[in-house]
């Protein structure tokens, strides 16, 4: 199985709690970090394998947007570089 990273941010902390949970149900992804960067922007990143984390963000972001702005969506597949935060090391 093979690794990816998924990165969603929304403005408001709803629109990302309400993506979240429906990544969550929908596709076998972990929430890896949540965090406020400031202004209203809430940053959500999600581990799993390739397909369930592209899956994920897909449903993520339709979500998000019912209740809120989407700033961005991005996924790494395979990531070479080891990346560590609070909650998320490889």
């Amino acid at each position: 199985m093979n690794k990816s990273i998924g990165m969603l941010e929304t403005v408001g902390y709803t629109a990302a709690l309400r993506a979240i949970d429906m990544m969550v149900k929908m596709a076998y992804v972990e929430i890896a970090n949540i965090e406020n960067i400031g202004s209203g922007i809430v940053a959500t990143t999600i581990t799993g394998d390739i397909d369930s984390v592209k899956i994920a963000l897909e449903i993520g972001a339709e979500e998000a947007l019912k209740s809120g702005e989407l700033i961005g969506v991005h996924s790494i597949a395979k990531p070479l570089i080891k990346i560590k935060t609070k909650e998320l090391e490889w």
